[in-house]
């Protein structure tokens, strides 16, 4: 049994209308959730197929980071999709320095942070102190490398044109190495 702490204002994003998305959860993860929602504790127990078990905290820990309960589900699909947190506070010097890192990777409008979904496919998130990333293996290595690069204080500019180049990299990699015998159309 694992136990995960996620902040209260996203407990009920996790139980779901009438405990709809925790159900969910539960069928889909094979993991049995018992949340206690004073403290934003929750306890994950795998009940079945031990592997999907295993997604099971790292789905409620998703949640608890700000993704909706349906990205946050795509951890199950495949074996490489991987969950993933850059902690902005730990770049930070204090609360005003925190404000602005996590105001350079939201951007203007949300655009940066569009941008990094859009560029490397994964899906991201920015929440409290932490910008969370669900995607493959490069793709979360994509969106990790900009925003440390963002972080650290390159221009926005600079990221957008890393950001391109290592899509069109993927890309590239995608239609050399994922090109299935018979389907007729390329897998990205």
């Amino acid at each position: 049994m694992k136990h995960v702490k996620i902040p209260q204002d996203r407990i009920g994003v996790l139980i779901g209308e009438g405990g709809e998305t925790m159900r969910e959860i539960e069928a889909e993860a094979e993991v049995r959730l018992d949340i206690d929602s004073e403290n934003g504790s929750v306890a994950v127990e795998t009940v079945g197929d031990p592997v999907r078990g295993l997604k099971g905290p790292e789905i409620v820990r998703a949640i608890g980071r700000g993704f909706p309960p349906e990205e946050a589900l795509q951890l199950l699909q495949d074996d490489m999709i991987l969950f993933d947190l850059v902690d902005i506070d730990a770049a930070a010097r204090n609360t005003n320095d925190m404000k602005r890192k996590k105001g350079r990777l939201i951007g203007e409008g949300g655009r940066t942070r569009e941008l990094m979904e859009e560029l490397s496919g994964a899906n991201v998130v920015i929440y409290g102190s932490t910008l969370g990333i669900i995607g493959t293996p490069p793709q979360v290595d994509a969106v990790r490398s900009a925003a440390e690069m963002l972080l650290d204080g390159a221009p926005h500019g600079a990221v957008y044109s890393f950001l391109e180049e290592r899509h069109n990299e993927m890309k590239h990699q995608g239609m050399q190495y994922h090109r299935y015998p018979g389907s007729g159309e390329e897998q990205v």
